[in-house]
């Protein structure tokens, strides 16, 4: 190799960078490092894609659980991150969104039903087919007590002003479809969506 003033200054440069990195005790620190590296918390886990429940951006995100699915075995939620497939967020979150493994264990958290009975001062849990069936007959009974066949000029109008809808901003455009669809067929005239408010 032929030696110039060039390659020379590169030599020592180099040399002199590696000396200084043992000097400082720099040294061993691949190796400390090497010893240090735990195995990557997220190999055993199950991913599920889902939807941030948050906001009307609807940003994806993915939900990782621990947990063998055996019958009895019930999963535990142990990290959530930002989905980077997704056409909305591509990966980032809000720092509400960021922060949804905090409410998903939270023991204030709501997920059952709760009922509070006319008079009284306290919700209970009730069942699904409790709340849905009261939700029913409530709608039913509001339905039948409001609905508008003709209006004054006495044009056909079937309306249904006295309840509204406000639909989730986070469904797909399939599920918003079907409900704007629902809705439409009930008369409901007072319909909104998350996004717009």
């Amino acid at each position: 190799m032929e030696l110039n003033r060039r390659s020379f200054i590169r030599m020592s440069g180099a040399a002199l960078a590696a000396s200084s990195i043992g000097a400082l005790g720099f040294g061993a620190s691949g190796e400390a490092l090497a010893a240090s590296v735990r195995p990557f918390k997220l190999t055993r886990t199950a991913e599920t894609r889902n939807t941030c429940t948050y906001c009307s951006v609807a940003c994806g995100i993915l939900i990782y659980t621990l947990g063998d699915r055996a019958k009895n075995a019930k999963p535990s939620v142990v990290h959530i991150e930002g989905d980077p497939d997704h056409p909305v967020n591509r990966g980032t979150l809000c720092p509400k969104g960021a922060a949804l493994l905090d409410v998903v264990h939270a023991p204030t958290r709501v997920k059952y039903p709760m009922h509070r009975a006319p008079g009284s001062n306290e919700f209970k849990r009730v069942s699904w087919d409790f709340a849905l069936d009261r939700l029913a007959t409530l709608m039913k009974q509001d339905r039948d007590a409001n609905f508008v066949t003709r209006n004054a000029a006495g044009t056909t109008v079937n309306r249904w002003t006295t309840t509204g809808m406000l639909a989730a901003s986070a469904s797909s455009n399939e599920t918003a479809f079907l409900t704007w669809k629902i809705v439409r067929s009930f008369g409901m005239v007072v319909f909104d969506n998350q996004a717009r408010v």
